[in-house]
């Protein structure tokens, strides 16, 4: 039969669409024909009536409409029902919304950036299950005394949050962790790190970072690589080792 393989689709579509994201691209096809390769018209001479009239029209023009500001549920219970329901900004995105878990009492406390593909089960439970399983073991901790949770419940379709939608993920994110009231957290992977922080792992790893929250109460945060990208890169996981022992050794009572 010879070297048969199994072409993923899915993936490869991914892919495209995320290069086509970086590169520019917002919409697959136009309304109209277009030739590419013509050259442009010369632009008609504007007469100075025709200015004016442009300039009025300019600045009669109303001014956008202020956008709403985002009202979050003030109760953890409350939140995390609404964080997968109908209302979540991931809801539109057609895929599955997986929930937080772990206590909401817990006083440590880990964020990723969204599902895997293969999270079936919940977050983390694909091919970085083991992985995952092991860091926590490494610390003396399993999923039932952590609070697991991601910026984006859902999968985008191309793996990464949408540019236009990641300040509404990240206010949600600090709204989240507000409620938890962690004494740790760990982000693990850069959009998590974004969130919280406002830096990539690169720039945030091998130090304590500090989210204040109302009424005087404070997170300490470490940001390590995800799971996923120790998989792929094993080198790394001597320095996610290091990051791991910040978080136990180096967090304030």
């Amino acid at each position: 039969m010879g070297d048969a393989r199994i072409f993923d689709w899915a993936r490869a579509s991914a892919s495209t669409l995320e290069w086509w994201a970086a590169a520019g691209v917002d919409v697959l096809a136009g309304d109209d024909p277009f030739d590419w390769l013509a050259a442009p018209e010369p632009e008609a001479p504007t007469r100075p009536a025709d200015r004016r009239a442009a300039d009025r029209e300019g600045r009669a023009a109303p001014a956008p409409a202020a956008t709403q500001p985002l009202v979050l549920p003030p109760t953890l219970e409350a939140f995390l029902a609404w964080r997968t329901g109908a209302d979540a900004p991931e809801a539109a995105w057609g895929g599955a919304l997986l929930p937080a878990t772990g206590p909401g009492t817990a006083d440590l406390m880990i964020l990723i950036d969204c599902p895997d593909r293969d999270d079936a089960e919940g977050l983390l439970t694909g091919a970085t299950a083991r992985l995952f399983g092991r860091m926590l073991a490494a610390i003396g901790r399993s999923r039932a005394d952590v609070h697991l949770a991601a910026v984006a419940a859902a999968r985008p379709i191309a793996g990464r949050l949408p540019p236009e939608q990641a300040d509404a993920l990240f206010a949600i994110t600090h709204h989240h962790v507000a409620l938890v009231g962690p004494k740790r957290l760990l982000t693990l992977g850069n959009a998590a790190s974004r969130a919280l922080l406002s830096m990539d792992v690169a720039e945030a790893r091998g130090r304590l970072h500090v989210v204040e929250h109302k009424g005087g109460r404070s997170t300490e945060v470490v940001a390590s690589y995800h799971p996923r990208l120790l998989r792929e890169r094993p080198t790394a996981k001597a320095e996610a080792w290091r990051d791991l022992q910040l978080l136990v050794g180096g967090i304030r009572a």
